[in-house]
């Protein structure tokens, strides 16, 4: 994703990194889980949900990605896609990938149903 700037780079990746700390502590005061917390330090957030293990979402500024270790999926690499203003899984055609909250979404709503 060379088209990016790393300033719009960063911009983009820590509002995403933000929003979901925000939704995802909103989340731990609504749900009782064991465990379950969360930290943002240094462009790294740590979604820890006890037995169902840890979520890892972190800024790769070489590549101007958004990595994400999940305990469902395994390792992600997400870019910036212009088109659809969202964070999209590297791997996959940018106008229908994955985007980066609704895996996460999705991942969290399966472990805690």
């Amino acid at each position: 994703n060379s088209s990016l700037s790393d300033s719009d780079y960063h911009r983009h990746a820590d509002a995403t990194l933000e929003r979901l700390l925000e939704a995802l502590e909103t989340l731990g005061d609504e749900i009782e889980l064991a465990g379950y917390d969360v930290t943002y330090t240094s462009g790294v957030l740590n979604v820890k949900l006890g037995v169902h293990g840890t979520y890892v979402l972190n800024k790769q500024p070489p590549n101007k990605q958004v990595w994400m270790s999940s305990p469902v999926s395994g390792p992600r690499r997400f870019d910036w896609c212009e088109v659809r203003k969202v964070w999209v899984d590297s791997r996959q055609d940018a106008k229908v990938a994955d985007e980066l909250v609704e895996v996460l979404v999705k991942e969290l709503d399966e472990l805690l149903e």
